[in-house]
């Protein structure tokens, strides 16, 4: 199963650089590669290496992730430095080249990162109806499996794509969805105290509890919550008591004041 434990690791990787965690992500990357090599799973190291070329580029060392795209051969982490260097073309460049080789091998979902970037580094280099053109293709192919983090892990730029696409009338539930996700990003970098606390419970409240929670501390009843939420009465009190059992708490006092002693409110 040591495979399968370095792709966790990865991935766990990635759902920290979503949240904005870069110094975990870059922490556990290094887990995951001192794991690949102490147990003979080399061939993963290029997994890993994706990732950390990532977390560098957001930590702004352009010289470590060059050289770590450089070295394991990584066609998208490359291009990545050349966009962060300012240079569209030599982006465009490698994604042309790579673009040619995975159509040749059939790799749909790496065709699929690979218009994603080309169409971010075309409108970096001032071809917005070109990058526009290439959203698009690139969101037909997408939309059936709803991909979001695909585009949304773009930042602004993609943004400002997907605001040009939706003019085009296009596939209009899919891309506000996307401009959606991408706007509550953008939000919780501008303001980080919005993001919901770490929660430090054996199993952490889901939003729709941490909601009936802060209703709860300003002492509505359950069916004034019904009325706040559009809730059935059952279900609200099936959050109470789900809210209750992870507080190991009675009673709706104590689960204010344990909340509050867990700073949840």
């Amino acid at each position: 199963m040591i495979d399968r434990f370095i792709l966790c690791e990865v991935f766990l990787a990635r759902l920290q650089l979503a949240r904005g965690d870069v110094t975990g992500a870059a922490a556990q990357l290094a887990e995951a590669g001192q794991s690949a090599r102490q147990k003979n799973f080399v061939y993963r190291i290029p997994d890993v290496a994706a990732i950390q070329v990532l977390a560098l580029l957001r930590q702004d060392n352009l010289a470590a992730a060059a050289h770590l795209a450089q070295t394991h051969e990584l066609p998208l982490g490359q291009a990545r430095v050349c966009l962060a260097r300012g240079d569209p073309s030599s982006a465009l460049a490698v994604l042309e080249s790579w673009r040619r080789q995975v159509e040749a091998k059939g790799w749909q979902d790496e065709h699929l990162k690979v218009m994603v970037l080309q169409a971010v580094a075309l409108q970096a280099q001032g071809e917005q109806d070109k990058a526009v053109k290439l959203l698009l293709d690139a969101l037909t192919l997408a939309e059936p499996g709803g991909f979001i983090r695909l585009f949304v892990d773009e930042g602004s730029p993609m943004t400002q794509l997907l605001s040009r696409a939706a003019a085009h009338g296009r596939m209009t539930d899919y891309i506000g969805k996307l401009l959606a996700v991408c706007e509550a990003e953008e939000q919780k970098r501008e303001n980080p105290s919005s993001q919901p606390p770490v929660q430090p419970l054996i199993e952490p409240l889901s939003q729709r509890e941490l909601e009936v929670l802060h209703l709860m501390a300003q002492g509505l009843s359950n069916q004034e919550m019904c009325e706040r939420l559009y809730l059935a009465l059952d279900t609200v009190k099936g959050h109470n008591r789900k809210i209750f059992g992870k507080l190991q708490v009675q009673r709706r006092t104590e689960a204010v004041a344990r909340a509050r002693e867990l700073g949840l409110l």
